[in-house]
């Protein structure tokens, strides 16, 4: 029996890195998925791995057209959704506050943030309906509690995230839903320059990783498991928490 055996997610961003992973894994652990990503291509390529399990979904996050037909395609395929995860995310390369343009600006919100006001607006009402709880997983950063600078505002649109994880959590506890997300440190997904503003040498990551107490930077596996268990039975009681996994770094 699998973590997930009989649960229906739509996993946002899942042609690649952490949204690849954690269909991946979800269908592993016994759940069907509506594969969505913006890229149809991708989308497609995480979608072969299984194609008993994950159905590929070519969607744009900021688009409210696109989730409702995300809604419907998942509710016709699979009957029901018990699982969103809004992991669909992007940002600007670290660079001065000074420098970033107005366009940068909108993207990162629309995407990070609208993104997920959009998902669970798309989802929750026919959680309530079905009257059987469900989870909600928001993909944020450890940005949204520890800021640097350079990435100053897609820190602030994790942070929104962050607070509005606590919001909904209270909001649609009563309906047994729960809400939390997951806060990851920079991980090897080959954004490491685009997030650091260092290139990825070895002697960077060593400066990066001098004060996270573990000693490394993040996996795509250490966000998958905490994915696996928020979304899992296992949480049944864990609502409003944004959990950190980052070594130690926000300590």
């Amino acid at each position: 029996m699998g973590r997930l055996d009989g649960k229906v997610a739509i996993v946002t961003g899942a042609g690649s890195g952490f949204g690849a992973g954690i269909a991946l894994r979800y269908a592993l652990e016994g759940a069907k998925v509506l594969v969505c990503d913006i890229n149809a291509t991708t989308a497609q390529t995480t979608a072969s791995h299984n194609t008993a399990a994950l159905s590929a979904f070519a969607m744009d996050v900021t688009k409210r057209a696109d989730w409702d037909a995300a809604m419907q395609e998942c509710l016709a395929r699979f009957g029901r959704c018990d699982i969103l995860v809004n992991n669909a995310g992007w940002s600007y390369t670290n660079k001065a506050t000074a420098e970033v343009t107005e366009d940068e600006f909108e993207r990162v919100f629309d995407v990070n943030v609208k993104g997920v006001y959009l998902g669970c607006q798309a989802w929750v009402g026919q959680a309530v309906q079905r009257g059987e709880g469900g989870v909600i997983v928001n993909i944020a950063s450890v940005g949204a509690t520890r800021p640097r600078p350079g990435l100053v505002w897609y820190n602030a649109s994790k942070g929104a995230v962050w607070n509005a994880t606590k919001g909904l959590a209270a909001e649609y506890g009563p309906h047994q839903i729960r809400v939390n997300s997951i806060c990851p440190l920079v991980t090897a997904t080959g954004l490491f320059s685009a997030f650091t503003g260092m290139e990825d040498t070895p002697d960077n990551r060593a400066k990066f990783t001098s004060n996270v107490p573990m000693g490394r930077i993040g996996e795509v596996e250490d966000v998958v498991n905490a994915c696996v268990f928020m979304a899992s039975d296992e949480a049944k009681f864990i609502t409003g928490v944004n959990l950190e996994v980052d070594g130690g770094r926000c300590i």
